[in-house]
This record gives structure tokens, sequence and C-alpha cells, in this order.
């Protein structure tokens, strides 16, 4: 799954999310792409999920880029811990999404299998999404 090699803080705070994306919002490298249309945190196992989706269904026919990458590390104490200590053990990474943001782009293949592979990709994801086309 995607995750940095190193990072240079173990523990980050939460922050805000981003309302709507500043970068990454247009179609750089395929014809095709899946932009999100709510802000929210996606965690590296939905993204590879939604990767292994999209490749299976088009066979290894077209290209697909990866627009997010999982870079925020997210705590989290075990269960049944009581209040206090500080924060838990690092859990997992997340790419924190804007809305508006390119999440994948895909090149090589029709419309309608673009079209079919994002919409089976988007069900692997926690947020709205939407197919848009250069």
């Amino acid at each position: 799954m995607l995750q940095p090699k190193r990072i240079k803080h173990r523990k980050v705070h939460p922050g805000r999310l981003p309302k709507k994306a500043t970068r990454g919002f247009t179609l750089s490298f395929g014809g095709f792409g899946l932009k999100a249309l709510e802000s929210a945190w996606i965690n590296s196992r939905q993204i590879e999920s939604a990767r292994r989706t999209m490749t299976r269904f088009i066979q290894r026919g077209g290209k697909i880029w990866i627009r997010v990458f999982p870079d925020k590390p997210v705590t989290a104490k075990p269960p049944e811990v009581g209040m206090g200590g500080g924060a838990g053990a690092l859990k997992e990474f997340v790419a924190p999404i804007g809305a508006g943001k390119i999440l994948f782009e895909m090149d090589g293949v029709s419309e309608a299998v673009a079209r079919e592979a994002f919409r089976l990709a988007a069900f692997k994801l926690p947020i709205k999404t939407q197919f848009i086309k250069r």
C-alpha cells in the first residue's frame, strides 16, 4: 500500500480539511479522470482498493495515474484505554482531499470503459466523485 518511506514527524496535529482544492483540479496526464466532490481524509487502503478495481476492470489495457498520496500520519489509541496518556500509536496514513481534486486519471481506453472503471472505483471511496473528460 501507499505510504511514505520516511517522515519528519511521527505524530502530527490533525489540522483542518481543505474546503476546496487549490491545486490538482485539472487533468494533467490522461484523457479521463475521477474528481472528488467532497472534502475528506482518504486512507492508503481505500486508494489501493480503488486502484486494484480499475486495473482489474481495464485488464491492464490503458494507463492509470494516481494523483493523491497519503503522507499524513494518523494516530489512534487501542480500544478500552482510558483518557490521557497522550496520542496513541501510528495507525495509518491519509491524504487530505479538498473538493474538486482529481484523484485518478486514465488514458488508452475508450470512454465507456473508463467511465465504468471509475464507477467501480468510486464505490471503494468514502466520498462522492464525478467522472470528467478532457
